[in-house]
Formats: structure tokens, C-alpha cells, sequence
């Protein structure tokens, strides 16, 4: 088949460098956008007399034309040509003649794959957004019923001070947040047009690049001819979006994990988002979870791939710039498959509130609030900590907990230590009297809650 770049060579390659050179395989996810980018085009040439706005129309109803009859199975994308570009205008070119010809005019593959690159991605990183904010919601509802059961807070992977549920749920809301406001950022910064920059110089044609940026929902133009077709910062802003939301995903299924073992027993998932072992009948596997894990490597690589590609590209648009797709899509793709795992999965999820509770009992997680007892009976700090240190280690030796420890016990240690104690360092009471604005109170939590809901009702 000769090339529709054929001319200053005669347009005939090796099959294995055709294959090698085509990215139709992976650029065809984009044919609705390089149509309607096309109609854009098309409508910007008649207005501005480059073409008659007769055959202006007439390309506009062949482009529509093919899209619906690819929307509608009738026409399938020929997989042998070099890229989607090149298909929609041979298709179009055998459909109306010299007139489909006509489409190319004052643009170039460069600026065209560019535009097509920005409007996939536009519409794939809102989808992401929506995703996120459904996530978000199971969240706060999740939050919302256990704002009050109290399970061990941990640092260093130890239990350190009582929490609440909820509490923990809304610190993963709270990072979903800001991962929904980098990719609107991301979004924004992507909404700028190329077309019209052409191969690298713009055009000698009098073109209105505003008027195909605003019929194509975009916010300005990309005022440099070289940056507009060379630009690949929105991919890598978008991956790095990504990243850190695969991140905070993979964190929420590294607890998962653990809450869902028998050494923990905080959670039990959903056996929809579980899986058995071919030879262990007693095994429920979080499966869906660990794969979130491991593809959040996969999403960095992805990354770390196009940053590599795009380090020493000189200006403006290079072959190596093919690579851009592959990665950004399959980086968008795995964080949506995640995504809609994950919600559900949450959605569905059994707390088992008990043994939260007796976890948080057995850890001496309110030793804290014991030196905190004795400091606001007038002993210095240091030495609270001290004699509650001590206490901790007889109860250790002894086997058992702070709320059980005798008061003459205590009176051992301290004549400060009254009946009152036991109320101070009930786990209820510890966790409600963490009023400091954020923290883990049932009021702190709801008033959290009401501020994500918030910010998803806007």
C-alpha cells in the first residue's frame, strides 16, 4: 500500500519496519477524538475561506459519517495502517475523493496527534475523577457508621494511642482529596490546543487556532508553534497524578491485608473481592488488593518510562514520541480498573468492631493518657512518663491491663492516682478527649466527614 506520505521518497518500507514504525494499535483508542478534532478543522477552513465552506460541509458529514459507522460496528479500523491519522483520512479520501484531500490542509500529524493526546486524556482523567469521588463517598459512609469504634492507632507498626474507625478511614479521604484536585490541576494545564502549530513552524494559511480551541472545549492555545507540538509535560503531570493515587491505593491495601488476617481480624472482605487457594481449603485470599499493590510498581514504571523517553528529545516533535501513548494509556487504564475494584470492595467490607476493641484493650494505648492524668495533677511531665512507664512494665509482668491495675497499685507509684483515674483512661474517654481540631473525637470525625461531603456536593 503506498504511503499518503509518499513524495520525497517513493513511500515503500520494509514489512518489518512498517510494523515496527505503525502505532495504530495503540492510537486507535483515540479515533473519536482525532474525528471530532477534524470536524473542528474542517469548520475552521471554510470560515476562514481556505476551502469552500461547501466542501467544508461536505468533510465535516464524511468524518461524521465515519464515526458512526465505526461507533456502529459497520466499519472496521484497518489495523495495516501506520496510525489512526492516516486511516480516517484514507477512509475519508475513498469515500469523497479529491475533496477528503483537502482535510490536511494547515496542520500536520504533529500538532494533529498532539490535540488528539489532550482531548483523550482530558476525557479519561474526568472519568478518574468520578471514580475517585465514588470512592470517596463509600468512604465517608464507612466513616460515618464507625466514627465510634475504637481500634489501635499504630506508628512503627505498633499500637501507640486509641483511634476510632472512622478516623482512620478519613485520613485516606483526606488524600483521595488532594489526589482529585492534582488531576483537576492536571486537567487544566492540558487544556490548551496544539492545532494549528503544524509540524513545528505553524502555517503560512490565515487560520483562527481560537476558533477550533473554543469548538473544541479548550481554554487558549499553545502559544509557541515549537512547545505545541513537542509538549509532553501534561503525560507526565497526569502519571505523576497517578502515581501518587495508586500510592495512597496501594497504603489502603497494605492495611487491608493485614486488617483482613487472622492476626488481625479488623476487616473481612467481601468473598466477591476475595479468592481461595487451589490447595489450602480454609484460605480467603485479598486477592483484589494485593493486585492493587503490585500494579502501583507498574503505574511508577510507566512513569518513570516516559520521563526517560522525553530526557533528551531536542526540538520539536521526534519519532521517540510515539512511545508517550502506550505508557499514559496503560497508566490511566490500571488506575481506573483499580479504582472500580476498590469502591465496591470498601462498599462491602464487614468491620469487625470487637476485636478492634480488644486490640486496642491488650496494647496499652492509653499509657499516654495515664502520664497526661498525672501531669494535670501538677507532676512534670517527664517524670508522668517515667512512673507510667513502670506501671506498664508491672502490668506486663503481672498479666494485666491499665483499667484493671488495683488503685493501691497505683498509689504505690503515685499518691496523685485517685478513683477518678479509671474514667481518664477508659478508651472511650481517651479517644473524646482528642478535641484539638482534626483529631480523632466522634465530633472531629463528623466534622471531617461534612467536610469531604462538602466538597463533593460542589
Amino acid at each position: 500500500m503506498a504511503k499518503m506520505w509518499a513524495g520525497r521518497t517513493a513511500g515503500q518500507t520494509d514489512r518489518i519496519a512498517d510494523d515496527f514504525n505503525s502505532s495504530i494499535a495503540v492510537d486507535s483508542k483515540m479515533y473519536k477524538q482525532d474525528i471530532t478534532g477534524s470536524m473542528a478543522h474542517a469548520a475552521m477552513l471554510g470560515a476562514q475561506n481556505i476551502i469552500l465552506q461547501s466542501e467544508a460541509d461536505t468533510l465535516i458529514d464524511g468524518l461524521q459519517g465515519i464515526l458512526e459507522d465505526i461507533e456502529s460496528g459497520k466499519l472496521a479500523i484497518d489495523m495495516s495502517c501506520e496510525d489512526i491519522h492516516m486511516f480516517v483520512e484514507q477512509e475519508l479520501t475513498a469515500r469523497l475523493g479529491d475533496i477528503g484531500k483537502k482535510l490536511h490542509t494547515a496542520r500536520s500529524r504533529n500538532d494533529q496527534v498532539a490535540l488528539d493526546l489532550r482531548m483523550y486524556l482530558r476525557e479519561e482523567a474526568g472519568e478518574m475523577v468520578e471514580l475517585i469521588e465514588q470512592l470517596l463517598q463509600v468512604l465517608t459512609e464507612q466513616a460515618e457508621t464507625h466514627k465510634a469504634v475504637i481500634l489501635p492507632g499504630y506508628t512503627h507498626l505498633q499500637r501507640a494511642q486509641p483511634i476510632t474507625f472512622g478516623h482512620h478511614l478519613m485520613a485516606y479521604a483526606m488524600m483521595l482529596l488532594r489526589d482529585v484536585d492534582r488531576l483537576k490541576d492536571a486537567i487544566a494545564r492540558m487544556n490548551i490546543s496544539p492545532i494549528g502549530c503544524c509540524a513545528l513552524a505553524g502555517t503560512t494559511y490565515d487560520t483562527d487556532r481560537v476558533f477550533e480551541a473554543n469548538k473544541l472545549g479548550f481554554d487558549g492555545i499553545a502559544l509557541n508553534s515549537l512547545d505545541g507540538v513537542s509538549d509532553r509535560d501534561f503525560c507526565v503531570e497526569l502519571m505523576s497524578g497517578i502515581a501518587i493515587l495508586m500510592m495512597h491505593l496501594s497504603r489502603f491495601s497494605e492495611e487491608l491485608i493485614l486488617w483482613s488476617s487472622w492476626e488481625f481480624h479488623f476487616v473481612e472482605l467481601s468473598d466477591a473481592y476475595t479468592t481461595g487457594s487451589s490447595i489450602m481449603p480454609q484460605k480467603k485470599n485479598p486477592d483484589m488488593a494485593e493486585l492493587v499493590r503490585g500494579k502501583t510498581g507498574r503505574v511508577y514504571g510507566d512513569l518513570m518510562a516516559l520521563l526517560t523517553t522525553l530526557k533528551g528529545l531536542p526540538l520539536a516533535y521526534n519519532k521517540d514520541m510515539q512511545e508517550d501513548k502506550e505508557s499514559v494509556f496503560d497508566a490511566v487504564e490500571t488506575a481506573k480498573m483499580c479504582l472500580k475494584v476498590f469502591i465496591p470492595m470498601i462498599d462491602t467490607m464487614k468491620v469487625c468492631a470487637d476485636n478492634m476493641k480488644k486490640a486496642a484493650q491488650t496494647g496499652f494505648i492509653n499509657a499516654t493518657d495515664l502520664a497526661d492524668y498525672l501531669v494535670k495533677k501538677g507532676l512534670p511531665f517527664r517524670s508522668a512518663y517515667k512512673i507510667s512507664g513502670q506501671i506498664v512494665a508491672q502490668c506486663i509482668a503481672s498479666g494485666q491491663v491499665l483499667e484493671t491495675l488495683p488503685l493501691e497499685t497505683y498509689r504505690q507509684y503515685s499518691e496523685l492516682f485517685d478513683e477518678d483515674l479509671y474514667h481518664e483512661i477508659d478508651l472511650t474517654t481517651c479517644v473524646e478527649k482528642r478535641i484539638s481540631a482534626g483529631g480523632t473525637s466522634v465530633n472531629s470525625v463528623e466534622k471531617q466527614i461534612a467536610f469531604v461531603k462538602g466538597k463533593l456536593e460542589k
